[in-house]
């Protein structure tokens, strides 16, 4: 990898790593120092190997002056003289070895305890993906005011007050206690879902970040996966669910940008190691007897991998719709199942399903409802089509809308 390249690299993959673990030594009463203290040893790589040239091992470089920067702070600043100077009194050795451990175990317990600590129920969903985003995924604050379409200033609050909350609140960086970990997971599950939700359909217009953000919550469910104490069947059940999703991406975008629907994919560009992923997956989340949200759009997921368009699969995909929203309910999930009960029963009974539905603010609800009228009624279809087309927000939306009307006309 070119030396210009090297560093952002590094800085994406190491920047949480020096974070979580430094956190975890100092607490959320030091959170910014931790933060100060992993980019400032950026910093000073920035500025040693700019003469110097790339060390070695760079990794261990940037560890080392992580713990010796670390060491620093504490012998100078007040946490030393308050906490640790009594103890150096009371200590007949008269030595205190401060010790830093970035060994590859406590990084990765580090970040675990870290996604507990962010998933915390009392903060709010958009103060858990920003905080993961800039802790665990080492986003820039430009590029998470870019995901969340507002500005850096924004930003820096949202992220000040959830800190401030996590002060407050004297939350622990720590794995629950094993009566509560099953219900702090689902938290954990609901953070990284959103998050991925976040990138795979995004309002921003920035292709790339939206994959990096599918992508980190891909790595942060991995991590959970391969822990004993939160690899469950949900855990399990999202990540097959992120894979299949995340196996039509290079179908999905064009040159361009530009969202390519469904049946116009090219099936040659579905990545067949992120299906085959997401089958091994979906199988070890097949144990245990409790069905979640996650098993059945994970299950809905698959057959969008597969090529087939039988009434066979659409009837099973009708099934699995049926029960996610039996279990929990939500907008988007009902539209996708009317079209799959389109797809069952003909357009002509979906629409009466689809006008129950009445999401008049919804401009996706109008996209089916002009779908569905197409070649039925090609007026009311038009008019559903621009109806949609004044409620679309982004760039890309509009123009799948228009191209439809186009097709009308």
């Amino acid at each position: 990898m070119a030396n210009d390249k090297l560093l952002p690299h590094l800085f994406r993959t190491e920047y949480r790593k020096i974070v979580s673990v430094l956190c975890r030594h100092f607490g959320f009463d030091h959170i910014e120092t931790a933060e100060d203290l992993a980019s400032d040893t950026f910093l000073t790589a920035a500025q040693t190997w700019g003469y110097k040239g790339v060390p070695d091992n760079p990794v261990a470089w940037l560890y080392t002056v992580a713990k010796n920067k670390a060491k620093n702070h504490l012998q100078r600043d007040l946490l030393f003289k308050n906490t640790i100077a009594p103890e150096l009194l009371n200590d007949s050795s008269g030595v205190h070895e401060i010790y830093i451990d970035l060994s590859p175990d406590n990084i990765n317990d580090s970040q675990l305890q870290m996604m507990f600590a962010l998933s915390h129920p009392s903060l709010s969903p958009e103060a858990q993906i920003g905080l993961s985003l800039r802790i665990l995924c080492g986003f820039g604050i430009e590029e998470i005011a870019d995901a969340f379409l507002t500005n850096k200033e924004t930003i820096n609050k949202r992220l000040a007050r959830a800190k401030e909350k996590l002060r407050e609140e004297k939350i622990a960086i720590e794995f629950p206690s094993p009566s509560e970990i099953d219900q702090r997971l689902e938290s954990v599950l609901k953070t990284i879902y959103l998050l991925f939700s976040e990138g795979y359909y995004s309002t921003s217009s920035n292709a790339t970040l939206r994959k990096d953000l599918c992508f980190e919550a891909m790595r942060l469910c991995t991590m959970l996966v391969e822990h004993k104490q939160t690899d469950t069947p949900q855990t399990n059940a999202l990540l097959a669910l992120m894979c299949f999703h995340a196996s039509r991406f290079d179908a999905r975008i064009d040159q361009n940008g530009e969202i390519i629907l469904y049946h116009d994919q090219d099936t040659i560009l579905w990545n067949a190691e992120l299906i085959s992923k997401g089958g091994y997956f979906l199988h070890n989340a097949s144990t245990g007897n409790r069905l979640s949200s996650y098993h059945l759009q994970a299950s809905i997921a698959y057959w969008g991998t597969q090529q087939s368009d039988t009434v066979e699969k659409w009837e099973t995909v009708l099934q699995l719709y049926n029960h996610l929203l039996q279990l929990e309910y939500s907008p988007i999930a009902a539209l996708n199942r009317t079209y799959a009960f389109s797809k069952v029963h003909g357009k002509q009974k979906a629409i009466v399903e689809a006008e129950k539905l009445n999401l008049t603010g919804n401009h996706f609800y109008y996209t089916l409802l002009g779908e569905l009228y197409g070649g039925i009624d090609n007026k009311k279809a038009m008019e559903h089509f621009t109806k949609a087309l004044s409620l679309a927000k982004t760039e890309n939306d509009k123009k799948i809308i228009q191209r439809k009307i186009d097709s009308l006309r």
